[in-house]
């Protein structure tokens, strides 16, 4: 069941921030006004999610199917899929914005934040890169320990 709370957790962060939109998530609304923040954090967690969670995911099938067995190439690599996996989804917002008709500010949730892509990217790759130093070794172990 452990193999599957990072799939749920990405799951349940996408699936409260489709339903709130990422820009007004009520927990994260009273926490802006609690810290006095311009803005609703909550896509940043989103984010940093995004580089996270499929880092962990990606390494897991490099390793089990011996994709590249160097560890140093597997995790650039990896962070580099987290990277463009990021960059692709912000496209996919942009184009989503420009043929929906609808007001790009609002479906982008930028929040008048004019870094906001650059950031949401960022903060993908610093979590594929925190999560293959925080967790890499518990994940050679539990992956040692399915192999014997």
């Amino acid at each position: 069941m452990e193999d599957y709370a990072p799939i749920f957790t990405i799951k349940s962060i996408l699936m409260i921030g489709g339903h709130y939109t990422y820009a007004q998530v009520p927990l994260f609304d009273t926490i802006k006004d609690l810290l006095n923040h311009d803005r609703n954090n909550y896509d940043k967690i989103a984010h940093f999610a995004q580089g996270f969670i499929p880092a962990m995911i990606a390494r897991e099938i490099l390793i089990r199917k011996n994709i590249i067995p160097l560890a140093k190439w597997r995790n650039f690599f990896i962070i580099c899929f987290c990277l463009a996996f990021s960059a692709f989804y912000e496209l996919i917002e942009w184009w989503v914005a420009i043929f929906s008709g609808e007001d790009a500010e609002a479906f982008l949730g930028t929040q008048g934040y004019i870094w906001d892509t650059q950031s949401d990217m960022g903060l993908a790759l610093l979590g594929s890169i925190v999560a293959l130093i925080v967790l890499s070794k518990c994940h050679n172990g539990q992956l040692k320990e399915l192999n014997n």
